[in-house]
């Protein structure tokens, strides 16, 4: 549970050597820069040396196009390429203007194309017109309508056979819909095509030089060849384009993300006369590198300071932990990375996710399949949440051998406990005897992690020499003497039958604790030092304090009580169980392990969901509460990616 050691580092040299400084920070890949401001108070004199990024425009408008080609372009090494600004711009304005007109050139051969394929789909629906039904398209005072009927409507039709106003000529049939062809009198046009509309008719566009389906099917059938021709060659001239500029274009943009990124770095410096100073924060296991690099410009001054010793600049946050505990750093950034001077939670976390995520999961088949899902998460799609999962997997899988549980089956490992001496399962969790035992558990669980997690807040709080906190706030001394006391009094009057509430032990170890949790606020100003630690109205200060301690003390009970979740889950997870195994009994046969399976994958899928957010929860609410702020700003130093 710690934070990498950061050391404050500042930068100062002539202005004409502050591109080498920059490349040297950019590419050493652990310089966080800071606001000169943070570091210096009296900025008479200086003035930045940039407010905008220049390579952004050119970087975005190579970017977009980029992503018109649907192509990949890893950022590689450019150590050894220097072009100019002007270059770089020049290149992207030209690259991007090129990309355009390939891509916008394959489109509209596309755009044609697919029109063209379109037009002669809808006049196949009007071929094999019989002769006199062609000669009938040229008539002068008469007009066609192509477009298609319901089935329903076209057998309607027959009730108007003895109208010659009122014939559709069927060219194609579909399953629901026939395609044909119907003429009008320019003189009754209107009459005759609100009676076809009444019958749901859809009229369709013939596009072509002709009239006559037969000659546009012949005009697009001679077409298309041509405009597939045209189309391959123009994605064929982009795939050629793109080949043979890739390795170039790869160039320029790494180089411009390069620039980009130390663009970073100069918008934080300042400048006073022909100087330059830059300030900002390097892990101390890289500051020799650094050192050394640097010391090889000429006019560049430098100076190293501990961050322990720069705890008022507020250093950045670097998390620390051993293989165990640093997918859990997952969970710890979520909430909020700790200040430097801080205890990093992330082992606490850890070890109590697993513990509690593998009470509440308990089950051996289960807890190994999610298992597997962890670890296949992990290593085929590198996410984060894999890594979780698989510990806590194998937990469920521990306290499911105890609780006797594979898949539900709740008396398969019976006969495995009788070879090894037990006479059943270590836990019965459906015995009605054992529902107090698991409730009882859950709370003892929340009563040890809420102590734990006080003891955590007395370390946080002196290692930043906030003594005063360590004392009296609800987590400190006076907190746990508090809250022990009167866990330990109701426990033994209740269930161990001694008195233990007696006067003097209320007095003692309940009231004066409380008394100083009560006037927590002005003690603890005195005991920091604070000379202001009197509040302004006594009077006004113990009314205040009278309505939060109601807010205390309900917090100590609910923080307690959240933690029957815990009992709750593992009842919950053996009944739901159960019922799965109800409804399999019920439907019996080949349909009982089918509704087990089924019933296993949903019980997995929705517990895990369950359970990983209930989980979050007591860390975020009943435990982070009580020790940790999460108020750090996490360390982000200026960092190219290069893609294998």
């Amino acid at each position: 549970m710690a934070v990498s050691s950061m050391q404050a580092v500042n930068v100062i040299g002539l202005i004409n050597h502050i591109d080498q400084v920059i490349t040297v920070l950019g590419e050493s890949g652990v310089f966080h820069p800071d606001e000169v401001s943070n570091f210096y108070k009296d900025l008479a004199g200086f003035t930045h040396l940039q407010s905008n990024n220049s390579y952004a425009e050119p970087l975005t408008n190579l970017k977009v196009a980029l992503n018109r080609t649907k192509r990949s372009f890893p950022l590689a090494d450019t150590g050894d390429f220097n072009p100019s600004f002007e270059e770089l711009d020049s290149f992207s304005t030209a690259t991007a203007a090129q990309i355009d007109a390939l891509i916008d050139r394959r489109i509209e051969a596309q755009t044609r194309l697919s029109e063209a394929q379109q037009n002669l789909s809808v006049a196949k629906h009007f071929s094999g017109l019989a002769p006199d039904v062609q000669k009938a398209l040229q008539l002068k005072y008469t007009g066609a309508r192509f477009g298609s009927l319901p089935k329903d409507s076209v057998e309607k039709l027959a009730e108007y056979k003895n109208s010659e106003n009122a014939e559709f000529i069927v060219c194609t049939e579909e399953k629901s819909r026939c395609w044909g062809v119907y003429f009008v009198p320019k003189g009754k046009a209107a009459q005759i095509d609100a009676f076809f509309k009444g019958l749901f008719f859809e009229p369709t566009e013939l596009v072509g030089d002709s009239d006559n389906p037969e000659d546009i099917i012949k005009e697009y059938e001679e077409k298309l060849p041509k405009l597939e021709q045209e189309y391959q060659e123009a994605q064929e001239d982009f795939d050629g384009w793109i080949d043979e500029n890739s390795e170039q274009i790869t160039r320029y943009l790494s180089k411009l993300e390069e620039l980009y990124l130390y663009s970073g770095i100069r918008s934080k410096a300042m400048q006073h006369s022909n100087s330059f100073i830059i300030v900002g924060w390097i892990p101390t296991e890289s500051k020799k590198k650094l050192q050394k690099k640097l010391k090889r410009i000429k006019s560049v001054e430098l100076d190293f300071s501990d961050a322990k010793n720069e705890l008022d600049k507020n250093p950045p946050v670097k998390l620390k932990n051993c293989f165990f505990a640093k997918p859990f750093e997952f969970f710890t950034e979520m909430y909020g990375v700790p200040k430097y001077n801080e205890m990093d939670p992330t082992l606490f976390v850890a070890m109590t996710y697993i513990i509690i995520f593998g009470i509440m999961f308990a089950d051996l088949g289960q807890g190994l399949c999610l298992s597997i899902v962890g670890l296949l998460m992990w290593k085929l799609k590198k996410m984060p949440i894999g890594k979780i999962l698989f510990p806590c997997g194998i937990s469920a899988m521990i306290f499911g051998t105890i609780f006797g549980s594979v898949f539900g089956f709740e008396e398969l490992m019976t006969p495995v406990f009788r070879a090894v001496g037990f006479k059943e399962k270590p836990f019965e969790v459906m015995a009605s005897k054992n529902t107090n035992t698991i409730i009882l558990g859950a709370i003892g669980i929340g009563v040890f992690l809420l102590i734990v997690a006080m003891f955590l807040n007395i370390y946080s709080s002196l290692k930043q020499k906030n003594y005063g906190r360590a004392l009296f706030s609800t987590s400190g001394v006076a907190g746990i003497v508090f809250y022990a006391s009167v866990v330990f009094g109701l426990l033994a009057e209740i269930f161990l039958g001694m008195h233990v509430m007696s006067p003097l032990y209320i007095i003692g170890l309940i009231v004066i604790p409380f008394i100083l949790i009560f006037f927590s606020e002005p003690l603890t100003d005195l005991v920091n030092g604070e000379e202001d630690w009197k509040p302004e109205s006594w009077g006004g200060y113990i009314v205040e304090k009278l309505f939060e301690s109601i807010e205390v003390l309900l917090s100590y009970v609910t923080n307690t009580m959240s933690f029957l979740r815990v009992g709750a889950f593992v009842l919950v997870h053996a009944g739901m169980m159960l019922v799965v195994f109800v409804l399999a009994e019920t439907v019996g046969g080949v349909g009982y392990w089918i509704i087990v399976v089924i019933g296993n994958v949903l019980v997995m899928v929705l517990e895990a969901l369950l359970v990983a957010i209930q989980v979050l929860r007591l860390e975020y609410y009943e435990m982070f509460s009580r020790f940790y702020s999460g108020e750090g700003r996490p360390f982000e130093p200026v960092r190219m990616t290069i893609e294998e």
